[in-house]
C-alpha cells in the first residue's frame, strides 16, 4: 500500500510539472527574453492564443490563424521609406542598431511625428483610407528593410502606420466587402494626406482592393503579447 502511494504521489507530481511546462508563462516569458532588444510584440500574449518560436536569425509568431516570420534585416538593407530623416533624433540606422524605434518621434520632409505610447496603442480603433505599397521594392537591387529593422516581403501581411508603436498587431477591414486580416506594423508611412495605414501588396490583395489601389478600412490594434 505504502509503495502504491508513493507511485500515484511521484506521477501526480510529474503530470503538475508537465502541465506547468507547457501551459504557464515559464516557457512564454523565456521565448520573449530571448528577443528583447531585437523583436518584441508590443501587447501581452493572450494565453493560448499565441504560438512564439525562436529560430535561428528570426521569430514566428501564429497570430489569430495569421502566421508571422519576423527576419532581421542587414544594417546594409536600404528602407522601405527612404524619406525618414530621423528618428530619436537619430540617423534611422543608427536608430535601429539601438533599438530606439518603438514609439520614439521621427521626421519626414521636416515634419516631426509623433507615434503614440504603447498604452495609448491599446485603444486604438480608426476609420479611415488605406493604401498599398511594396511592389516597387522588388524592382530595386538589393533587400529592404521596415522602420524597425525587420526583412520587408511585400507578400506578407505586415503594414505602415505613422503613429502605431513598432511593432504592432492589428485587425484591418475592408468595409467595402467586410474581408477581414490581421497585419504586422513594422514600418512608418503613409505620408500622403488623407490615408491612415499603407498595407503591404500581400494584404491589399487579401482584402480585395490591391487592382482598385485603396480601400475604405477599420483598423483596431490586437491585443496579442
Amino acid at each position: 500500500m505504502r509503495r502504491s502511494h508513493t507511485g500515484k504521489w511521484l506521477l501526480g507530481l510529474l503530470l503538475l510539472w508537465l502541465y506547468s511546462s507547457l501551459t504557464g508563462c515559464g516557457a512564454s516569458s523565456k521565448a520573449y527574453r530571448a528577443t528583447k532588444g531585437t523583436i518584441k510584440t508590443t501587447y501581452r500574449a493572450t494565453k493560448g492564443a499565441t504560438r512564439l518560436t525562436v529560430e535561428t536569425g528570426r521569430v514566428v509568431y501564429d497570430v489569430g490563424g495569421y502566421t508571422f516570420k519576423v527576419i532581421r534585416a542587414p544594417i546594409s538593407f536600404t528602407l522601405t521609406h527612404g524619406e525618414i530623416q530621423t528618428i530619436d533624433g537619430l540617423s534611422p540606422k543608427e536608430a535601429i542598431r539601438q533599438g530606439r524605434v518603438k514609439n520614439s518621434p521621427y521626421t519626414v520632409m521636416g515634419k516631426r511625428y509623433y507615434p503614440m505610447s504603447v498604452e495609448e496603442a491599446t485603444q486604438y480603433s480608426e476609420v479611415g483610407m488605406a493604401s498599398w505599397y511594396g511592389k516597387e521594392t522588388l524592382r530595386k537591387q538589393g533587400g529592404h528593410m521596415t522602420a524597425n529593422g525587420e526583412v520587408f516581403d511585400p507578400d506578407k501581411p505586415t503594414a505602415a502606420h505613422k503613429h502605431l508603436p513598432l511593432p504592432t498587431f492589428a485587425r484591418v477591414t475592408n468595409l467595402d466587402n467586410r474581408r477581414s486580416i490581421i497585419v504586422r506594423i513594422n514600418d512608418r508611412g503613409p505620408f500622403v494626406g488623407g490615408r491612415i495605414i499603407d498595407l503591404s501588396a500581400g494584404a491589399a490583395r487579401r482584402l480585395g482592393f490591391y487592382e482598385k489601389g485603396t480601400a475604405k478600412v477599420l483598423v483596431r490594434t490586437v491585443d496579442i503579447e
